[in-house]
């Protein structure tokens, strides 16, 4: 995005757009396996080879794998748009000789220093956990959660799936970097608010739900693609139906992981933040 805003990318060429991508997802495997390692370590994680395979191979290997099965009917088909064998190899070769290594790195670097500490001793034996009130409910909080995240790239998200769907280029790179940041702001915001809910109601397992709660949002982009695919497109035949909703669940998943680590982080550091103020008065 920001090689985009400074115009080294061209939006007519959908390829460079691509290929910057996925070579920036390549070399960012050692700050994946880095971040990884140091949150594993703060929960006090002790599989720490299996974390960082998860790391390396679960989310790539999963679009992977996807994108694979996509590329069997565009080859059916006969499609200009099927990856080429020799590319997928390629793919794989960046994947496994340099991203898994980088991930290894990094996790190596996280493991050498000293684990976070806590602003206050944890118990060892779990709190009982009181009756929760409906609207705190795991899955009906999560996806009122998911709701805010994703008004607020509602709009923008029309004219990027048009851009994708419909021929058309997409120049705005400067609004969509203003709307990015609106998105982490909004993500950051309400994966806290719930999260302090969360914990006044006295339940303590704050981690998964503030990463989901703000990861929800990207079930309601989905359901956008399911919208604009019934309202916006004319699609005849079932591989190019296919071809639509998978190419949609891959953009639905990374943008689940984006939203999902901003309102992790978040939560993360409120919580550091409330506990260590209670530790210290």
């Amino acid at each position: 995005m920001v090689f985009a805003i400074f115009g080294f990318l061209s939006p007519s060429n959908s390829g460079s757009l691509t290929s910057a991508v996925l070579v920036l997802f390549v070399w960012m495997g050692i700050t994946a396996g880095y971040s990884s390692s140091r949150i594993y370590l703060m929960f006090n994680g002790i599989r720490r080879t299996p974390n960082t395979l998860v790391t390396a191979f679960l989310f790539p290997g999963t679009v992977f794998g996807i994108a694979f099965f996509l590329n069997f009917f565009l080859w059916y088909k006969g499609s200009s748009g099927a990856f080429p064998f020799t590319t997928i190899l390629g793919i794989i070769a960046l994947w496994f000789c340099i991203s898994v290594p980088l991930c290894f790195l990094g996790s190596r670097l996280a493991y050498r220093k000293e684990a976070p500490k806590h602003p206050g001793l944890v118990t060892i034996i779990p709190r009982q956990i009181p009756e929760q009130k409906w609207y705190m409910k795991s899955l009906v909080s999560i996806l009122l959660g998911g709701i805010l995240p994703f008004g607020a790239i509602f709009i923008e998200l029309f004219f990027i799936m048009s851009s994708i769907w419909s021929n058309k280029y997409y120049y705005l790179f400067g609004f969509l970097f203003l709307v990015f940041l609106i998105l982490v702001i909004t993500c950051a915001e309400i994966s806290v608010v719930m999260c302090y809910f969360q914990l006044c109601s006295e339940d303590w397992r704050w981690w998964w739900k503030s990463y989901l709660t703000s990861g929800a949002s990207a079930f309601y982009m989905f359901l956008y693609a399911i919208f604009y695919y019934t309202t916006r497109l004319e699609v005849d035949g079932f591989v190019p139906s296919l071809i639509y909703f998978g190419y949609s669940l891959i953009l639905s998943l990374f943008f689940f992981v984006l939203t999902g680590t901003i309102g992790f982080y978040a939560s993360y550091y409120f919580v550091k933040k409330i506990y260590k103020a209670i530790h210290s008065s």
